[in-house]
C-alpha cells in the first residue's frame, strides 16, 4: 500500500511538471470553464472536473447535470449563508494528464474553495495526492477505486468501493437468495472486476459458501461459450458477472445459448443493461448506489426535479452521487462557516445526513458509511429489491 500511494505521489508530480499545471444542461465549452451561479464578489467558488466528451462522456454528463441542479436548488434557497455557488465545470475528457491541467487552473487561477470530481477512478488517483499536498478539500462522486482515499485527509468520495460492493452482493446471495454455490466470471484486466470478484470470494466462502468457477476473460475476449460450458458443469446456483453493461449483456446473451440455467448476480457497473439488454438478464440482481423507484421523500423530490429540469431524463446512478457529493460538500461549507479550507475538511469528516443514496457519515479514510442498494431486473427494468446494511 505504502509503495502504491507514493507512486501515485510521484507520478502526479511529475506529470503536472511536465504539463506546466438532457434538455436545459449546464453550460459547457468542452474543457472551458462554466459557471452555473452568476460570476461576481461574494461567490463561493467550486471546481468540478468530469468528462463531457469522449467514451465516457455519459457518466460525466450525468454527473455534471445532477450537480448543476443541486446548485440551483442551493442558491435559490439562499445560497450558503447568503452567498451564491459559483460552479466551474471543466471537461477531461476523460483524461488523468487533463485532469491535473484543469484542477491547476482552478486553484492557481480561478481559486477554488473545494472540488467535486474527478468521476473516474483513474482520474480520481491522480488528482488524490495533488489535492492533499495543496490543502483543497475533495470529494469525487464515483470514483470507486480503493485506495483513492487512504492516507489523504482532504480527499473523500461519495461513492462505496469495489471491495464493498462485491462483498455486500455476497452477503445478499448468501443470505437473501439462501444460496450455497456460486460461480465467478471477472474481467482480469479490470481492477474494477478483480476487486468484486475477490471480495465476493472472500465474503461468500467465509458464510460457508462454495465456488465452483473462477474463471476469468480479457478485455478483448468476445467469445464465452467454452468458459459457460465449464461453469455449467458445476451447477452453480448464481453467476456473478462484475463488470460493465455492455460486457454483461454480451455474456448474458451466451449465458442463455449454452443452456446456463442459473441467476445472474453484478455489481454497479450493471447500470444501463436494461436499456439493450433487459431480456437478457430477467430475473438477475445488481448492486447500485440508489434506484430510482424509491418511495423515500428525498429520492422522489431528486428524480422529479432532475427529470424536470433535463427534459424527461430519468437519472442513473452517477447523477444521484454527483448529487450527494454537491450536497455533502455544500453542508460542509454552511456548517464550516468559512472558506478555510482545513475547516471545510473537517467538516466534510463529521457528515451525519440523509443523501439520495442513503444516510451518510465517513469513515478514517473518507468513505462512506451507508446502506447499499440490490436492485432486480424485472420486465426490462431495474426496480428496488432491498437494502443491505
Amino acid at each position: 500500500m505504502i509503495l502504491k500511494r507514493v507512486s501515485a505521489i510521484a507520478i502526479s508530480m511529475l506529470m503536472a511538471v511536465s504539463m506546466a499545471g438532457c434538455g436545459a444542461k449546464a453550460p459547457s465549452n468542452e474543457g472551458e470553464g462554466a459557471s452555473v451561479a452568476t460570476n461576481g464578489e461574494g461567490t463561493i467558488k467550486i471546481g468540478l472536473i468530469t468528462p463531457k466528451t469522449g467514451s465516457v462522456a455519459q457518466y460525466g454528463i450525468a454527473v455534471d447535470n445532477a450537480t448543476a441542479l443541486a446548485v440551483k436548488e442551493i442558491n435559490e434557497a439562499g445560497g450558503i449563508n447568503g452567498r451564491e455557488i459559483e460552479l466551474i465545470s471543466y471537461d477531461n475528457k476523460g483524461d488523468a494528464t487533463e485532469s491535473i491541467n484543469l484542477f491547476n487552473r482552478l486553484v492557481d487561477n480561478d481559486e477554488i474553495v473545494a472540488l467535486l470530481g474527478p468521476v473516474i477512478s483513474s482520474n480520481a488517483l491522480a488528482i488524490g495526492p495533488l489535492a492533499d499536498e495543496k490543502g483543497i478539500p475533495m470529494i469525487t462522486p464515483t470514483g470507486t477505486s480503493l485506495d483513492i482515499t487512504p492516507g489523504y485527509d482532504y480527499v473523500y468520495r461519495a461513492c462505496y468501493t469495489d471491495p464493498y460492493q462485491g462483498s455486500i452482493m455476497a452477503k445478499f446471495a448468501n443470505e437473501n437468495l439462501k444460496v450455497k454455490t456460486a460461480s465467478i466470471l471477472y474481467n482480469t484486466g479490470s481492477d474494477y472486476s478483480v476487486g468484486l470478484a475477490e471480495a465476493f470470494k472472500e465474503t461468500f466462502e467465509a458464510a460457508g459458501g462454495t465456488i465452483t468457477n473462477y474463471e476469468g476473460y480479457t478485455a478483448d475476449d468476445k467469445e464465452f461459450k467454452a468458459v459457460l460450458t465449464n461453469i455449467k458443469a458445476g451447477s452453480p446456483e448464481v453467476l456473478f458477472i462484475p463488470d460493465y453493461y455492455n460486457t454483461v449483456g454480451l455474456i448474458a446473451g451466451q449465458v442463455k445459448e449454452v443452456g446456463l440455467d442459473t441467476i445472474m448476480l453484478g455489481g454497479d457497473g450493471w447500470d444501463g443493461v436494461q436499456e439493450n439488454y433487459g431480456e437478457l438478464v430477467e430475473g438477475s440482481y445488481f448492486v447500485n448506489h440508489y434506484a430510482a423507484d424509491d418511495t423515500a421523500e428525498i429520492v422522489k423530490n431528486f428524480v422529479d426535479n432532475y427529470t424536470e429540469m433535463f427534459e424527461g431524463t430519468r437519472p442513473n446512478a452517477f447523477a444521484a452521487l454527483g448529487y450527494d457529493a454537491t450536497k455533502i460538500l455544500a453542508a460542509a461549507i454552511e456548517k464550516a462557516g468559512t472558506e478555510d479550507k482545513a475547516a471545510i475538511k473537517d467538516a466534510i469528516a463529521a457528515t451525519d445526513m440523509d443523501c439520495v443514496t442513503g444516510h451518510v457519515t465517513f469513515d478514517e479514510n473518507g468513505d462512506p458509511q451507508k446502506s447499499v442498494t440490490i436492485l432486480k431486473m424485472k420486465d426490462g427494468v431495474s426496480v428496488l429489491e432491498t437494502k443491505v446494511q
